[in-house]
């Protein structure tokens, strides 16, 4: 017989412990009923407060003693039965209090595990483990850790997936990291300034909101128009500088570690050998600066930005680190599409580009905000010429490649024979590119 919590694993013969979360977790999920009380009430404010208009004090009070138990209970009870274990080929998250839910994750299948602490999880001191699986368009999480335990458990998963020994998986610990770049908050802060969408807004605000008014007069009409419209220009500003704060990029062997966040912090893992897609963009008002955003295309991950803002010199020393072996191209060894082409996409064909090397395949889009997409041959599953009735008349084509991440990288308006030249090179640099690809391995 084995004893509570401990079952015998079938397949691996061997005793699995079963551990539960962190004693902090039911405060969290009792707040579930709550906010299906808050949710109701917002969305018929009028009928929650003719209900409310309706119920003495003592009826208030009573069922206020109701609910807060019943919270605290559901709260209780679902951490109760939340326990996961991990095996020597899976971690195993069991959930569920009245439907039962177990998910086994193939230790050989996460790729990335990141570690996140919102601002009351920090006062408390626990964390949060999100897994990205391979194959899978949702994280699974494991809410709350300790903080301390939420970081071994992490070194542990990825050394197992890494293909340390079960007995030993736990003492190899976390990989040791380099720091390569820090953002500071000013340069931030002065970036997203710069940007331009904070503006558009202001601006966007600045037209509607006098002509709504004189069009109609009511206060009302205008606070609910000036609202999402402010509240868009505080998310493109306040809400991504509190989100991009301290950005710190460091690397290890287990891939590039990012840590940010002001009020939640996170910490996160771009994994080695999943980009598809490192792609440079370059505001208007950056250039003057030189500075760039690095964003990516990570299959099966929703991480997708490397740097915030950086130095486009060591924003490319770092693109060099996600994607060895590939340098970014020269702006001057991008050809632009033939003078034909602005007959199909009149002024803005002069921000397309197109640069083909013997490892990346490079596309450019743009003329006030230009985007430098990048792909690995290697990581190209397919290439497609689209051509229509008008691209015909004029003799140019698109050409499409397509990545493991569901995403796509187009050269606009190529020559067409140049065009369908590219498609029979680019299969073959695929085809030699995959066969010399480091593998997808953690710590490889």
């Amino acid at each position: 017989m084995t004893a509570p919590g401990v079952h015998e694993d079938v397949r691996e013969r061997r005793p699995v412990s079963e551990r539960r979360l962190h004693p902090v977790t039911p405060f969290r999920r009792a707040w579930a009923p709550v906010a299906v009380m808050i949710g109701w009430a917002l969305h018929d404010p009028d009928q929650a407060q003719r209900q409310l208009t309706r119920l003495t004090p003592t009826a208030l009070l009573i069922g206020l003693a109701v609910l807060l138990p019943a919270a605290a209970l559901y709260g209780f009870l679902t951490w109760w039965f939340t326990r996961f274990a991990v095996t020597d080929s899976e971690l195993r998250i069991r959930t569920g209090l009245l439907f039962r839910r177990t998910a086994h994750i193939r230790l050989e299948r996460i790729q990335a595990i990141d570690v996140t602490q919102p601002l009351l999880a920090r006062v408390a001191g626990v964390a949060k483990l999100k897994l990205d699986v391979i194959g899978t368009d949702k994280k699974d999480e494991l809410a709350f850790l300790g903080a301390g335990e939420a970081r071994a458990l992490r070194a542990e998963l990825l050394a197992r997936a890494a293909g340390f020994a079960p007995e030993t998986a736990h003492e190899v610990g976390e990989a040791p990291s380099r720091q390569m770049l820090r953002v500071p908050p000013g340069v931030l802060a002065v970036a997203l300034v710069l940007t331009g969408a904070t503006w558009g807004w202001l601006v966007v605000a600045a037209v509607v909101l006098p002509l709504l008014w004189t069009a109609t007069h009511s206060l009302w009409t205008v606070l609910a128009v000036a609202v999402p419209l402010l509240g868009a220009a505080g998310a493109s500003s306040v809400g991504r500088f509190v989100a991009e704060y301290d950005w710190t990029v460091g690397e290890s062997p287990d891939g590039l570690r990012i840590d940010h966040g002001l009020l939640d912090r996170a910490h996160e893992t771009v994994p080695p050998g999943r980009v598809q897609t490192v792609r440079i963009v370059e505001p208007l008002l950056w250039r003057r600066r030189g500075w760039v955003r690095v964003e990516l295309d990570v299959a099966g991950s929703s991480n997708s930005l490397l740097l915030p803002v950086a130095p486009r010199e060591i924003a490319e020393a770092v693109v060099a680190r996600v994607l060895p072996g590939v340098s970014v191209p020269p702006r001057e060894a991008l050809t632009r599409p033939p003078r034909r082409a602005r007959w199909c996409v009149p002024v803005w064909w002069r921000g397309y580009g197109l640069a083909v090397t013997d490892a990346v395949f490079a596309a450019r889009h743009g003329l006030l905000r230009r985007s430098l997409a990048l792909v690995p041959h290697a990581k190209v599953q397919s290439v497609r010429l689209v051509q229509g009735p008008w691209q015909r008349a004029r003799g140019v084509a698109d050409v499409h490649v397509d990545t493991g991440a569901n995403k796509s990288v187009t050269a606009r308006l190529r020559d067409a024979d140049e065009a369908a030249e590219l498609l029979r090179a680019q299969a073959e640099r695929s085809r030699t590119g995959r066969r010399d690809a480091r593998p997808d391995r953690w710590m490889a």
